[in-house]
């Protein structure tokens, strides 16, 4: 009588350092992809709340006839419901603004804000600082 042995079930440490190479090898590949992607979130949230807050502060002017002295006279206004947050400094409190002493328009009594950009000095992908968009 031949005895034949079966065969145990399970895996070898051979087979799991292959598996964890492999996802290694896969993580390696997806997590720069997975950073950019969300740089890239950031940076059209960025745009977007420059957008509105510039648009605010334009029509706060012509309305008023006068430019707003903070971002907090917008959302008193009306013009914004809320300061939005800087995603680059997760804060709604480093927003710079630029005070400007020209006149918008005619009608214009008192200068004000005329501008606002990001309070982070982080470089953006096209390669100009969040302060500067």
């Amino acid at each position: 009588m031949v005895r034949t042995r079966q065969r145990e079930q399970g895996i070898t440490l051979i087979e799991l350092m292959i598996v964890m190479l492999i996802i290694g090898v896969l993580a390696s590949i997806a997590i720069p992809i997975y950073l950019q992607s969300l740089k890239s979130a950031k940076e059209a949230v960025l745009k977007e709340d420059l957008h509105i807050m510039r648009q605010a502060i334009d029509s706060y002017t012509m309305d008023k006839e006068k430019g707003p002295q903070s971002l907090d006279d917008l959302v008193q206004g009306g013009y914004l419901k809320e300061i939005p947050v800087d995603p680059m400094t997760h804060s709604n409190g480093t927003w710079v603004t630029k005070m400007d002493d020209s006149l918008e328009s005619v009608d214009q009594t008192e200068p004000g804000i005329s501008d606002v950009h990001s309070g982070s000095d982080a470089v953006g992908s096209n390669g100009q600082p969040y302060s500067s968009w």
